[in-house]
Order: structure tokens, then C-alpha cells, then sequence
């Protein structure tokens, strides 16, 4: 793997969706062809596996398709599908089976998901003149139901951190594990929690993002944008001390990633997941803590010390402010009920 983790998945994602091709109708890669200049590598890998989510109900569910092979379908037979045909393939994402017998099922979002493939999917042959019509814009979307916000409070955060300190709680097994790697684990923590950086993100960082003199780092946002965030002098020392742990392992010079894992290589999404899970295990048992909740403890935090939802924007990496309004709606309820009784009708 080289130093440039984000150029290592782009090209991954490539070669994944390229191995996905030869399971497609030939007529799939005009698409994919068409919008590779305004999606990521990993966008086109998920509407590829949603693609053949699909052509793979039609050959098992549809009539005109029942029994074919996949490869076999033409842009014709997508011409004569109807928006019936769409709404029926929805209908089964509840629950249906896959690769010899694997049940999957979708929830609203899931299903979003797998409409908004579709949607652009025959948007594209539309704007081209290959499809007579966009049935799939016909199809309405599955309605969404807001996701309580889950984040930690003052009182759990301090007691996240204190568990990656001194391990209180552990067994001494995971004490002896965990014991070599916590001065990592309470950077990565640190960077999470006064940062609100992304787990992808903090993944991909190198050595060399990190500048001590400005307390800042470069990080890759989504879409390959880079831009500079600032940490606070508890995180810069954090981050002191963990470099100099990491100089004591003897890594190659080639190797330049922040964050190094116990194989001495460059840590992956699922292992920073599982070190925040394994310390908020203890910390907060009854709250399903992710990176992803540390980064909206932060947005939380941030919005409360400057009461301003377009910093917080900015600073999250939101394109839109109403993305950064719809993640922190429990903000606007905090604010309704600090005013209630703030009109009194005896004044009136």
C-alpha cells in the first residue's frame, strides 16, 4: 500500500467496479463512462451494486425477464419496464434473497438508496435519447423518519476519555493489550472529539498533515477537497505523545500514515470503529457510540459555544447548512424549551 490512502481506495473501488462489469448488461458501462467526472469511485461502486440488485429481481421475479442471465438484457428491454415494475422491485427490498440464500433487508434509507441508483441511472439514458422515458422519476420516494441524535454528554465524554487513560474497566487480558496502543487511542479520541473530523478522514492522515506550529492539519474531505482544521493544545499534546510512541516502532520510512495499527501498517475504518466502541463500551454501556456520534458530539458542542450553525457547517465539511440543521434538529428543541415561560399572560 502506498502512503496516499486515498489514492489506494479510488484505485480499489476501480478495480472492484470493473470486476462488477462483467456481471452487467454491456450497456452499463456507457453509464458509468458518462459520469465518471462528476462522481467518486466509490459512488459509481455503490450504484453498480445497486444496478445488479436489480437486474438481478428482474430475472427472478419479472415476467419478461424471468430466467435470463443478467449480461443479457438491452437498453430495449429497460425501455418497455414501467414504474409499476420499479414499485414492485421496492415492495421486495424488505426482505428477499441473495447470493445462494443470504437474506438481506432494507430499511427507508436503504431503499432511498437503491431508488436514487435508479433515478440517475435512467435519468442518464434519458438525457441521452436511449430511453423514450424516466419512469423511475415516477416512483415515489420512501418517506424518512428522522433518527434520533445520539451523542455524549459533558460528564460521558470526560468518562470516554478517562477509560482510554487508565483502562478502568477492562480486564487485565485488555489491559495488557490495550495497555501498548492507549497514548494512540487517546489522539484518535482527542481528534474525534475537538475536530469532528470523519473516520475516513482521520484514516487517511499522514505524518506530514500534521503542523504543531499552528496547531492544524490537512485532511481529504469527500469529493478529494482539502482543507485545514485546527486542534486545541490538549489534542496537540495528545498528538506529541503519540508520535513519539510511534518513532519506537521501527517502521519502514515509506510508511507514512498517522495512525498506525498493531501490524505496524496504516489503520483501517473498522479498527478505529471498534477502538471507539471498545472504550464507550465502558464508558456509556447504554449508548451505541460510533466515530460518527463523537463527530456529532462535537458539531453539538461547537453550536453551543458559538450559536452558529454556519461555522458549525463549515467546520463539519457540509456543503449544504441545511444538512448541518438536519443532523443537529435537537438544537432547535433545546432552544424552543429554553424559552418556554419566557411570556408571562399576567403581563399582558
Amino acid at each position: 500500500m502506498s502512503s496516499n490512502y486515498y489514492l489506494d481506495r479510488n484505485r480499489n473501488n476501480m478495480r472492484k467496479l470493473n470486476e462488477m462489469l462483467t456481471e452487467l448488461p454491456a450497456f452499463c458501462s456507457i453509464f458509468f463512462i458518462g459520469i465518471q467526472d462528476t462522481t467518486t469511485p466509490l459512488t459509481r461502486l455503490n450504484y453498480a451494486v445497486d444496478l445488479k440488485t436489480f437486474f438481478n429481481y428482474l430475472t427472478t421475479y419479472e415476467t419478461n425477464f424471468m430466467g435470463r442471465d443478467v449480461r443479457t438484457i438491452t437498453l430495449a428491454d429497460i425501455d418497455k419496464i414501467d414504474a409499476q415494475t420499479i414499485e414492485r422491485y421496492m415492495a421486495s427490498l424488505s426482505y428477499y434473497d441473495k447470493d445462494n440464500g443470504k437474506i438481506y433487508t432494507n430499511g427507508e434509507r436503504g431503499k432511498l438508496r437503491k431508488l436514487s441508483s435508479l433515478r440517475a441511472f435512467f435519468k442518464y439514458f434519458f438525457n441521452k435519447d436511449m430511453l423514450r422515458a424516466n419512469v423511475a422519476s415516477k416512483v415515489a420516494s420512501p418517506k424518512l423518519h428522522e433518527k434520533p441524535i445520539i451523542r455524549l454528554e459533558n460528564q460521558e465524554t470526560a468518562e470516554l476519555m478517562y477509560s482510554c487513560e487508565t483502562l478502568s474497566g477492562f480486564s487485565d487480558h485488555q489491559k495488557k493489550y490495550n495497555e501498548k496502543f492507549k497514548v494512540r487511542d487517546n489522539a484518535i479520541l482527542s481528534l474525534f472529539l475537538t475536530t469532528g473530523i470523519r473516520v475516513s478522514e482521520c484514516v487517511g492522515l499522514n505524518v506530514d498533515d500534521i503542523n504543531f506550529n499552528l496547531n492544524s492539519f490537512r485532511v481529504t474531505r469527500k469529493g478529494g477537497n482539502q482543507v485545514i482544521l485546527y486542534f486545541g493544545e490538549e489534542t496537540a499534546e495528545a498528538l506529541n505523545k503519540y508520535l513519539a510512541f510511534r518513532d519506537t516502532l521501527n517502521l519502514p520510512k515509506e510508511e507514512l500514515a498517522l495512525f498506525i495499527s498493531s501490524q505496524g501498517k496504516r489503520m483501517v475504518v473498522r479498527s478505529m470503529e471498534y477502538l471507539v466502541k471498545k472504550y464507550a463500551k465502558i464508558a456509556t454501556p447504554l449508548k451505541n457510540i460510533t466515530p460518527h456520534k463523537l463527530r456529532s458530539t462535537y458539531g453539538t458542542n461547537l453550536y453551543n459555544e458559538t450559536k452558529d450553525i454556519y461555522i458549525v457547517a463549515e467546520v463539519l465539511g457540509h456543503k449544504d447548512v441545511n444538512t448541518t440543521k438536519k443532523h443537529y434538529a435537537a438544537i432547535s428543541d433545546d432552544v424552543r424549551k429554553s424559552v418556554a415561560g419566557k411570556v408571562k399572560l399576567n403581563n399582558m
